[in-house]
């Protein structure tokens, strides 16, 4: 079909002018009929464009929620894993804040995730050194508390009994009492300065090394305690 200019006019006759008018209802049919199908496509590409729009951002939320809980179970867990590294380093961890410190993003990260760093953690922080087995200085340490314990205690014993007999009344008929008292308290406490010892080096004091401090001490404020009596004047 040509197209209809203004020079055809003046160039063709009254049919050819006839013929080329009656063609425009044909053509601006076809010109409906394609911009019809071109609306209808477009239409339909566009429906097609916002549903899957409508799907991603309905993925997008799900994520966000997930990430969302996923963010408040490693928080609540590494929380939980500095109270207990706080409560177990004690005061030296206190640098770094009574709270949880602000994440920070780790240099090599790879195809690790938080779960990941959170096992970790949580494996050294309940690791548990082995305790040290008793050595021949740790026991001959343990001697020296006993007699230490036994000797403060023959002390402890001979001044209340000094302080009593020369304070007299009440306190003269207490001081035997509370002198042996100290006398077997001594050798106690220093049971329980062993065990201090031991905790702080990592060594373990079992029933043996008790027996040893105890022993030890309790012959050493008995032997040390007859020999002050025996050399006591009658």
């Amino acid at each position: 079909m040509s197209e209809l200019e203004p020079a055809d006019f003046e160039r063709a006759d009254y049919r050819t002018v006839l013929r080329r008018l009656t063609t425009l209802d044909e053509r601006a049919a076809t010109l409906r009929d394609e911009a019809h199908r071109w609306h209808t496509e477009r239409r339909a590409a566009a429906d097609t464009a916002v549903r899957e729009a409508a799907g991603q951002m309905e993925d997008a939320e799900l994520a966000v929620r997930r990430a969302r809980r996923d963010l408040e179970h490693v928080d609540a867990r590494a929380a939980g894993l500095w109270s207990e590294f706080v409560h177990r380093i004690g005061p030296a961890a206190e640098r770094f804040g009574r709270t949880l410190p602000p994440a920070s993003i780790p240099r090599q990260r790879g195809d690790r995730d938080a779960a990941d760093y959170l096992d970790e953690v949580e494996s050294r922080v309940k690791y548990t050194p082995p305790a040290r087995p008793i050595t021949f200085g740790t026991k001959l340490g343990f001697v020296l508390l006993g007699l230490a314990g036994g000797l403060l205690g023959v002390t402890g014993n001979l001044l209340v009994t000094r302080t009593g007999a020369a304070a007299g009344g009440e306190w003269q008929q207490a001081a035997p009492v509370v002198a042996l008292l100290v006398l077997l308290c001594c050798p106690v406490l220093a049971v329980v300065t062993a065990k201090l010892i031991a905790d702080r080096r990592g060594t373990s004091l079992d029933t043996a090394a008790v027996v040893t401090v105890l022993g030890t001490g309790l012959l050493t404020a008995g032997l040390l305690f007859s020999a002050v009596r025996f050399a006591q004047p009658g």
